[in-house]
């Protein structure tokens, strides 16, 4: 059997006229934690799109788990970057992780007894199973991040794929989620996109740098020069203490 999971080959998409992926190649085996990092516009949301079949591409080709994109929806997570509701809206937590199993249903048919323990384990995984009759709109943004989370794990998935899953949270709360996907890395396939460059070496194995072109590196190490390919820009990295010293180099005459 294949290990790879997604594979893309010389994508290109464009977007209002302008080419946001350009020949993009990438290729993500069964068992990867993959972190893909860029400046905001490089594309790494729209690969996201693309590998849930959301967005079409102008050229290259696209493979999920052995099928098109959109093929296999049930056997993929999704953890968009932002969730816009109203806050007043009488749904609670269950009700919200409830929702990773409509892929498999039919137009209003009943959730089951096998849907409802799928959500309190997807629950109870985040660390929030005591949370389940509160209503989303009483939630901090930490909280709110691990339901998402909760509901994408519900539909039992193969792969998650998460977008910014730390931004809008507090320090603390960023080291649940990453712990948290510590946990699940053992038992599926994570792609990461984040900005949040100086955690992710303690967590990732592999390291994508997209910006409208993509590098793939392996291993989890960033370097000034990865930084150098990726910003078209002077970066200076700083090193905050012994456990960053294998994440982020020194610039050298090397690099």
């Amino acid at each position: 059997m294949s290990t790879e999971v997604i594979q893309l080959r010389e994508v290109t998409v464009s977007l209002a006229g302008t080419r946001v992926l350009d020949q993009v190649s990438l290729t993500v085996h069964r068992g990867d934690f993959l972190a893909i990092i860029g400046p905001n516009g490089g594309g790494k949301t729209t690969l996201l799109r693309v590998v849930l079949g959301l967005q079409p591409v102008d050229s290259g080709r696209v493979r999920v788990i052995g099928a098109f994109p959109g093929q296999s929806a049930g056997r993929i997570g999704y953890v968009p970057q932002r969730v816009d509701f109203d806050r007043d809206f009488p749904v609670t937590v269950m009700e919200v992780v409830l929702m990773g199993r409509l892929s498999g249903k039919r137009l209003f048919s009943r959730y089951s007894g096998a849907d409802r323990a799928a959500a309190e384990e997807a629950l109870e995984t985040v660390g929030l199973l005591e949370l389940s009759r509160r209503s989303v709109g009483g939630l901090s943004g930490g909280e709110l991040q691990r339901v998402l989370i909760a509901r994408a794990l519900c539909g039992n998935p193969e792969v998650l794929l998460l977008d910014e899953p730390t931004a809008s949270v507090d320090p603390g709360m960023k080291t649940s989620v990453y712990d948290l996907l510590d946990r699940l890395k053992t038992s599926m396939t994570i792609v990461l996109v984040t900005h949040d460059t100086g955690a992710v070496g303690r967590h990732v194995s592999r390291i994508a740098c997209l910006n409208c072109n993509m590098v793939v590196h392996e291993g989890d190490e960033m370097t000034g020069r990865m930084v150098g390919d990726l910003y078209p820009y002077p970066v200076d990295l700083i090193v905050h203490g012994e456990p960053r010293q294998r994440i982020l180099k020194k610039h050298s005459s090397d690099d």
